[in-house]
Order: structure tokens, then sequence, then C-alpha cells
């Protein structure tokens, strides 16, 4: 089989260049003697595949995508485009879903992962819509759940309180979706002090679901607060303290520090510092992770890992498909694109 060629993002305003965010890549994939080609994310992102892929030449592959998120639906479809042109994705429509939406990786890491719960919404993206493990797959049964993408409603209160209830009913969360938080907007879209405090639930809940808007994935997360080793990371974009609470009141924002981990068939093959905090590096202890890693199965995956405050081991904060998952700021790819080259 031939080695296979990446797929990166056009320009957004000449389909004839590359997206500036990945031109690294590109010219370290020139480097490595690779074959990339452009398609158009905005096309992919407006249910035109066919258009997004015209410039990929008929016959060739397989590929690994580079480049930025794309719902798990249009993926399917950027994947069935590529096909008609004798091409095919080295991550399968099933497996990208799977790595890049909660409801798809968490029953495996449940135990490695903080406790969650989902709550899928009618009209939101392209959310699996599944209960398995902590989901309701009422969908909107009680008059929640939208239609048309920027008019989602939030789950009503009945579902939020048997959410809550499963969580165990007291005790801090985090909002997200299948996929994303607004930790920027912590205190007013994304932290929870207390599950029992339902109305303040509802509250998070809601204002989360409205600044997400069309771009809400699939529906509501609730997920247990877990305090990780913390830093206080300055507005100017430099870490500058120790363990402590989300928000310093100074300017500057406490974060958990955390590593993300690229992982291809199973191994580990770059480890570096999350992309939000690309100046805190750490050394995770990768055994516990390892294995749900390959019972998941995905071919390309990333786990965001963190240590507990208390120094008790490294939990999963978050599983994402290594074809859209950010490089921080720093880190040397070569090691991840000699080892995709190889696949």
């Amino acid at each position: 089989m031939p080695a296979p060629a990446f797929l990166l993002p056009s320009h957004p305003l000449d389909p004839r260049r590359i997206d500036p965010q990945f031109l690294r890549e590109a010219r370290l994939l020139r480097d490595l003697g690779g074959e990339h080609h452009l398609v158009d994310h905005d096309a992919l992102l407006a249910g035109d595949a066919r258009a997004a892929v015209d410039r990929v030449p008929a016959g060739r592959g397989p590929f690994w995508y580079r480049g930025w998120m794309l719902p798990s639906d249009r993926y399917a479809a950027f994947a069935a485009a590529l096909a008609e042109r004798g091409g095919h994705l080295l991550t399968s429509p099933p497996g990208y879903a799977s790595a890049h939406e909660l409801p798809g990786w968490y029953g495996v890491f449940e135990g490695a992962t903080p406790q969650s719960v989902w709550l899928p919404l009618a009209g939101a993206g392209s959310g699996s819509g599944a209960a398995s493990g902590g989901g309701d797959a009422s969908g909107g049964a009680d008059g929640s759940g939208g239609g048309d993408g920027a008019g989602i409603a939030p789950p009503g209160p009945e579902r939020l309180a048997a959410a809550v209830a499963r969580l165990g009913g007291r005790g801090p969360a985090i909002v997200k979706d299948y996929v994303k938080s607004r930790k920027d907007e912590w205190g007013e879209a994304c932290f929870v002090p207390e599950l029992a405090d339902l109305p303040a639930v509802a509250r998070v809940v809601a204002r989360f679901v409205e600044l997400q808007g069309p771009y809400l994935a699939g529906g509501v997360v609730l997920r247990r607060f877990e305090e990780f080793t913390r830093v206080v990371w300055d507005a100017d974009g430099t870490p500058s303290g120790a363990s402590g609470l989300p928000d310093d009141g100074r300017g500057g924002r406490r974060r958990a520090v955390e590593s993300r981990v690229w992982w291809l068939d199973g191994e580990p093959v770059l480890v570096g510092p999350h992309p939000d905090l690309p100046g805190c590096p750490s050394a995770p202890d990768l055994s516990g992770v390892r294995p749900p890693v390959r019972t998941l199965g995905c071919r390309l995956v990333t786990t965001d890992l963190a240590e507990r405050a208390d120094g008790s081991g490294w939990r999963v904060v978050e599983v994402g498909d290594g074809q859209v998952s950010e490089l921080p700021r720093g880190i040397d790819p070569s090691r991840l694109l000699i080892a995709l080259l190889a696949a």
C-alpha cells in the first residue's frame, strides 16, 4: 500500500493556498517526503463535500486529514465524497465519531475520567443522540430542544433534575456539549458550584446553550468537577503560580496543567502540553490510559490528561480524534508525522 497522503485545509480566501494554521505541518511534510492536498473546510461545513474535495486527485490515497474540527455528519459526507473519487480516509466515519464525541468514548474510559451524564438536544448539530452509559435518550420529550441550531432550547427542569440525580445530586460540576466547553466563561456558562442548587444548574446550562448557538454539538453534558494541579495563567500567556481555584481574581486564571498525548494504533507517539498551556510541560503516567485507548480501537486519537491536585493519579479530561486535535506552540510534530506516514 502506498504511503498515506495528507489532506489539509485551504486558505479561506484562496483555495490554492494552505490555511496559515497548517503551513508549518505542510512544510514538515514536504521535508519528510510526504504528499499533501488541499480541501475546502468551509465547503465541508456548508454540506458541499464534493466541491470541498475537487482539488484532490482521483485515485489517490489513503489519506490522513489534518484540519479543523468537523461535525460527525460532515466528516461522513467528506469520506463519501473521497470514496467517489477512489480515495479513502484512514479514520472511518464511525471511528471519527467515537473519538470526537463524548458519548462515543465515555463508556470505554469510565472510571478513568470524571463521571458524566448527557442530554441529547434536538437540532444540536450531529451528536450521536443515542443513550449509552450516562445518556438520556428522550431528546427533548419534555419540550426541550429546538429545530434550527440557532434556536435550540436547553433541557427542561425534569430532565436536568434527573441528570443531576444520576450524578449523585450534590457537589460541583462542569457543563459542556459532546465536544467543547466554554471555560473562558467559567462562572457564567461552564462551572456549577453545587448540583443541589437546581436553579443555578439551569442558569448555567441555559447560558451555555445560548452561547454555543448553532455550534452546539449533540447535547448538554454534565461532568463531575475534579480538582487538578493548577497554575495561574496570566493575561500575557505565561504560567505564574501553583495550585488553587479556577479564577484567581487578579486578571489571571488558574487552569489545570494538562498533557496532550497522541496515540496511533494504541501506542503513544507524541506527548506534549495542552495547546491552552504550551509553557507547562508535564510527564503523565500513561499506564492506566493505554488499555482503554486500545479498547476504543480508533487509529489516531488524543487524550488530554491532568493530575489530581492531591497527587493520587492522572485522569482523562478529554478524548479527541487526532486528525482535528490542535498541536501546541513550541512542540516539534515531526515524530507524529513520521509515524503517520509509515502507518
